[in-house]
């Protein structure tokens, strides 16, 4: 086994013996790297899917457009929590609204969403 190569066990975690950076591997992801700005708007959409609220309206929302009545009906929730919730994935384009009358329904932005949540699914039931 290469020097570089060799792994000591550190605790828990798994570290070089020694220090050897590989200059072409750096610099081959420094050129695809996102940019700071883009790293932290990624982080804060992560972050939205770390509520269980939110996750479930956006579960539900995945199998049905639905107004903030029936949302709550089914989650066993209040109005006002569910409208706050709401507010918070439609400010981070998560979720998207059409007034028919005097009903607001929601549902998901886009198919990504859909993907995220089932590729989570399919994630944690391995």
């Amino acid at each position: 086994m290469a020097e570089e190569e060799k792994i000591v066990r550190d605790g828990e975690i798994d570290q070089c013996d020694f220090i050897c950076v590989h200059e072409n591997v750096v610099n081959q992801v420094l050129k695809v790297m996102p940019k700071e700005q883009q790293l932290m708007d990624l982080a804060d959409f992560f972050k939205i899917f770390g509520d269980p609220t939110r996750i479930r309206i956006l579960y539900v929302l995945s199998q049905s457009q639905m107004c903030v009545c029936d949302i709550a009906n089914l989650l066993q929730m209040g109005q006002s929590a569910i409208s706050h919730q709401l507010r918070v994935l439609k400010q981070m384009r998560l979720v998207k609204f059409k007034r028919e009358g005097k009903t607001v329904f929601y549902s998901l932005a886009d198919g990504h969403i859909q993907t995220i949540l089932a590729q989570g699914m399919e994630h944690i039931s391995e």
